[in-house]
C-alpha cells in the first residue's frame, strides 16, 4: 500500500485555485511537484507532460493549440521546456477569466529564462515546493515559527539526538531517497545531479564549460552556510568570474541553491550586505561533498555546516507554507553574526536563531543575539533562539532560550 504524505503547500494550492486563474507550482525536479498536482483535481481534469518528446513537440510548435482544453483544469508538467505556452495561456484566460483554469510545474525559475517573454502578471500565482520537510514526514503542522515568536519553544515529546540528527542531515528529504540507504542514497543524488546538469541546464542557458559546471557544484556544497564571496569561488575554478556569476545564477534557477539575502534594515554601518549560500538539501550536499556520519560526527566544521543547512531547509519550508515570513541573515564587519535573522511581516518582529551542532547550549552562544537585541533591534518585538542538538528547551536571557532542532517539526 503506497502512503501519501500531506504537503504543508496542499492548502495554499487549494486557495489559490480558487481565486487565480493560473498557478505555477515550481521547485526542483523530483521534489514531489508532479505527485501533489495529481493529487489536486476532482476528475474534471487533463495532465500533458512537457518530458514526453511528442507532446514536448507539439507544445512547441503550435503553443495556442497545446493549451486549448475542455475540462475544468489543465496541468502542464516542467512548463519551463515550452516557455512560449506562458503567452498563449495569456490569451486563452484573458478570454476566459475563470479561476482554476491551468496548473503548471516549473523545475526552474520561470523569471531566470531569457526566452521566457511573458509573466502573466495579475494572473498567475506561484507557489514553491521543496523536498519534504522533516515536519511534514513527522506528521507535525509548519507552526514552529508562529510558536518561536511567542516565545512558545517547549521541549519536544520525541529528541531527535546529534546522531540521529547527522543521519537525517546526510539523508536529505527527497522524496525517493528516504527509504533507500547510504550507497544508494549516494548514487541517487548523484545521478540526480548528472540528470540536470545534461538536460535540464539547456532548457534556460547555454552552457559552454560543462566540466567547469560539475566543479562548481561541488564548490557550491562546500560552501553551503557561508558569505558569498565570487572572487573566492572563481579563484578554485578554470573560468573567470562573469562566467562563474551566469553559472551560478543557472543553479539557483534550478534550485540546486539558494541565496539569503543580508539583513540591511539599520543604521549600524558596519552591518554587512553579503548574501549567503546555501544547498537547499543537506543530503544533496553530502553526497556532492562525500561525507559520511562517522566523518561528520568526529569533525566540528562538517557537523555545523551539515546542521545549519539541515535548519535552513526546515525554516524555509516552514515559511514558505506559513507565509508572511522572511528569512535572512546577519553579519557585521565585527564579525557579529546570526545564522538566521527572521522577519514577520505584518509586523516588523524579528526572530534570531543560532545553530548549534552540539549537545549543550550555553550563554556565551546568545551573545549575539543579545547584541542585537540591545543595539539593533529597537523598538521591534525580538526574540533570539538558539536550536542546539540536545534535549531540553530552557530560557538563556530577557526574550532568549534554547531548543532542541527536533523542536522544529514538534
Amino acid at each position: 500500500m503506497v502512503v501519501t504524505i500531506p504537503r504543508w503547500q496542499k492548502p495554499r494550492i487549494d486557495l489559490r485555485m480558487k481565486t487565480r486563474r493560473v498557478l505555477l507550482l515550481a521547485g526542483p525536479r523530483q521534489c514531489g511537484k508532479t505527485t501533489l498536482a495529481r493529487s489536486l483535481p476532482d476528475g474534471n481534469t487533463e495532465y500533458r507532460t512537457l518530458d514526453d518528446p511528442g507532446l514536448l513537440s507539439f507544445a512547441l510548435a503550435d503553443p495556442k493549440s497545446f493549451v486549448q482544453h475542455d475540462k475544468q483544469m489543465l496541468i502542464i508538467d516542467e512548463v519551463q521546456r515550452a516557455p512560449d505556452l506562458l503567452l498563449a495561456i495569456k490569451q486563452a484566460v484573458d478570454v476566459d477569466t475563470r479561476p482554476g483554469q491551468y496548473l503548471l510545474t516549473g523545475s526552474a525559475n520561470l523569471a531566470a529564462i531569457p526566452s521566457v517573454r511573458e509573466s502573466l502578471a495579475g494572473r498567475i500565482a506561484k507557489i514553491r515546493l521543496r523536498p519534504f520537510a522533516q515536519g511534514e514526514l513527522a506528521g507535525a503542522q509548519p507552526a514552529f515559527l508562529d510558536r518561536a515568536f511567542d516565545g512558545n519553544v517547549s521541549t519536544p515529546k520525541m529528541v531527535t539526538n546529534r546522531d540521529q540528527l547527522i543521519s537525517l542531515g546526510i539523508r536529505g528529504n527527497y522524496p525517493e531517497v528516504i527509504t533507500l540507504d547510504n550507497d544508494e542514497r549516494r548514487d541517487w543524488h548523484r545521478d540526480y545531479l548528472t540528470a540536470i546538469l545534461e538536460r535540464d541546464l539547456a532548457d534556460i542557458t547555454n552552457i559552454q564549460r560543462s566540466d567547469a559546471m560539475r566543479q562548481l557544484v561541488k564548490v557550491c556544497a562546500a560552501w553551503s552556510s557561508k558569505l558569498i564571496n565570487i572572487a573566492d569561488i572563481t579563484s578554485k575554478l578554470p573560468i573567470k568570474r562573469p562566467t562563474v556569476e551566469s553559472y551560478l545564477n543557472a543553479l539557483e534557477a534550478l534550485y540546486l541553491v539558494d541565496r539569503i539575502p543580508a539583513w540591511t534594515q539599520t543604521d549600524y554601518g558596519k552591518a554587512g550586505k553579503q548574501p549567503k549560500l546555501f544547498m537547499p538539501d543537506s543530503g544533496l550536499m553530502a553526497s556532492v561533498l562525500d561525507w559520511s556520519a562517522p566523518q561528520v560526527r568526529l569533525d566540528a566544521d562538517r557537523s555545523g555546516k551539515l546542521m545549519e543547512t539541515l535548519v535552513y531547509a526546515e525554516l524555509a519550508a516552514i515559511a514558505d507554507a506559513a507565509g508572511g515570513y522572511t528569512i535572512y541573515h546577519y553579519r557585521d564587519r565585527n564579525h557579529r553574526e546570526i545564522d538566521f535573522l527572521v522577519e514577520r511581516e505584518k509586523d516588523g518582529a524579528l526572530l534570531g536563531i543560532e545553530v548549534k551542532a552540539s549537545a549543550t547550549a550555553h550563554k556565551d552562544d546568545a551573545k549575539h543575539l543579545e547584541w542585537f537585541r540591545d543595539n539593533i533591534a529597537g523598538d521591534r518585538q525580538f526574540r533570539g533562539l538558539v536550536v542546539y542538538s540536545g534535549e531540553h528547551a530552557f530560557r538563556l536571557g530577557d526574550r532568549i532560550s534554547a531548543a532542541p532542532i527536533s523542536a522544529m517539526w514538534e
